[in-house]
């Protein structure tokens, strides 16, 4: 019987130390970030969500807390 190969999420994300608001943007007043999940090693996903704020310190953690945690499901 055949069963397909099980992969890990991949998370795709640079960090620039120069912008320490890289992956989040602003939408209408509210933060949003933006990242890239590889679900398989040859698909790619786009990925945005909003932070549901509008301060940026806020943002930045939020940002931070949702990559730990995609890391940490990896």
């Amino acid at each position: 019987m055949y069963k397909p190969l099980e992969y890990n999420t991949e998370l795709a994300i640079r960090i620039d130390p120069q912008n320490p608001d890289h992956h989040i943007y602003n939408n209408n007043g509210t933060l949003w970030v933006h990242y890239t999940i590889y679900p398989t090693p040859v698909t790619a996903e786009r990925i945005r969500r909003s932070l549901h704020t509008k301060d940026i310190l806020e943002a930045r953690r939020r940002r931070d807390a949702i990559f730990n945690d995609i890391r940490l499901a990896a």
